[in-house]
């Protein structure tokens, strides 16, 4: 038995089955790559899922960590800490950088999920209960994000959820504009929709989002859970002028988490204008959330992007990575927003058996539907990393084609 099969047998008889079979366990990372218990190299095209924006081990993040843990480790939310505030006001001037924290305020979390549901419970503090999300939406797994999240699948073994959910379709202003009424306490929107593929709406969608709620007095809730924190190479996707028009005026609620601190978990629900005061003392807490350590490495993480220059990375190695993807005749559509990339294969050509043979070839890369590919590398991914994919994809989508996976 290999060092991998012992791990893996590990796993399945002490974890619970959520998320099947591990495909690797993996033991070490340095930048976008990593390695698995056998001492296999793979290049890491998925990032956690979005969440490594500096890839493994980086040494601003290590340091940060370190450092912090040195001092203070956890102190409970009846005391605050600098790296705490400090981020806080961080996100405030990224989210609203016109008034920042005078008009902006953040409450934390340790999740995605938990953002949304921070976020779920400030707009019933509006004193109205309906809220407008979208078909192809994903906003998490606990009860009342995936109450906003549509896939039936998820859905279905826990039902009855939260209810006054309305879905209407993914970037369709006019079903949007008709299900919204005066009783709509928010819309929930990502300004793209990764889980379904990476979906990008039409540029004026958020805009027209932005009128819609303002004429219904409904709050405008973004979900950049996954777009966030520089992915589309800005530091927020609604304030990408490729991405999106410019919106009239900030939303009321911005989520935020996945790469926010480069694999340390943290979120945060940014509140702006009226919204920002919904939740007052005894309304929400958390035990862990905004505890030093995180705050520590989401400021390394900010930093780093700024001072290295990765925003304008990510448009390089964007442009560099969708270009040898589109040359490929099997692959019919690439939609980039940054370093979160979707592709749309050939018919007949199975997107489980193309993660596998590319696993097999020593790339991770996802595939969120049966006919599409994922790509959500570390924002410092390099030329090189993406000069060896492309090097070895002709021959990955010739080991997958024809193959059909269970």
């Amino acid at each position: 038995m290999t060092s991998q099969q012992d791990w893996t047998q590990r796993y399945t008889g002490a974890v619970m089955n959520t998320f099947g079979t591990p495909k690797l366990v993996l033991i070490k990372g340095q930048g976008a790559r990593v390695w698995d218990a056998d001492g296999k190299e793979y290049v890491d095209l998925l990032g956690g899922i979005a969440v490594n924006a500096l890839g493994h081990a980086h040494p601003a993040l290590v340091g940060a960590v370190t450092e912090q843990l040195q001092t203070l480790g956890h102190i409970s939310n009846f005391f605050a800490s600098a790296p705490q505030v400090e981020l806080a006001e961080r996100l405030c001037r990224m989210v609203e950088p016109s008034v920042g924290a005078a008009d902006t305020k953040v409450f934390f979390t340790n999740s995605g999920a938990e953002a949304n549901e921070a976020a779920f419970k400030l707009t019933r503090r509006t004193g109205r209960t309906h809220i407008v999300a979208t078909e192809g939406a994903f906003h998490g797994r606990t009860m009342g994000a995936l109450a906003l999240t549509s896939k039936e699948a998820y859905r279905a073994p826990f039902e009855p959820l939260p209810g006054d959910v309305t879905f209407v379709p993914y970037g369709d202003a006019e079903a949007l504009a008709a299900a919204v009424t005066d009783a709509t306490a928010a819309v929930i929107i990502e300004p793209v929709q990764g889980e379904a593929g990476v979906i990008i709406p039409p540029a004026d969608y958020l805009a027209q989002a932005r009128h819609i709620t303002t004429a219904h007095g409904a709050l405008l809730w973004l979900d950049e859970i996954q777009t966030g924190i520089g992915r589309t190479g800005t530091w927020l996707a609604f304030q990408n002028d490729e991405l999106c028009d410019e919106l009239p005026a900030v939303p009321d609620i911005v989520t935020l988490a996945k790469g926010l601190a480069g694999g340390i978990p943290i979120g945060a629900c940014v509140a702006t204008g009226a919204a920002a005061s919904l939740l007052q003392p005894g309304n929400h807490g958390s035990t862990f959330a905004g505890n030093p350590i995180a705050a520590a490495a989401a400021l390394a993480v900010l930093d780093t992007i700024e001072k290295d220059g990765l925003l304008e990375n990510v448009a390089a190695i964007s442009a560099r990575l969708t270009a040898g993807l589109s040359a490929d005749a099997r692959i019919t559509e690439v939609r980039a927003a940054g370093l979160l990339i979707g592709v749309d294969l050939v018919e007949g050509l199975d997107s489980a058996a193309v993660v596998a043979a590319a696993l097999d070839a020593g790339f991770i890369i996802n595939n969120p539907t049966p006919s599409r590919l994922r790509f959500a590398p570390p924002l410092v991914l390099t030329e090189a990393d993406v000069d060896a994919f492309l090097a070895a994809l002709p021959a990955i989508l010739d080991a997958a084609e024809g193959t059909v996976t269970a």
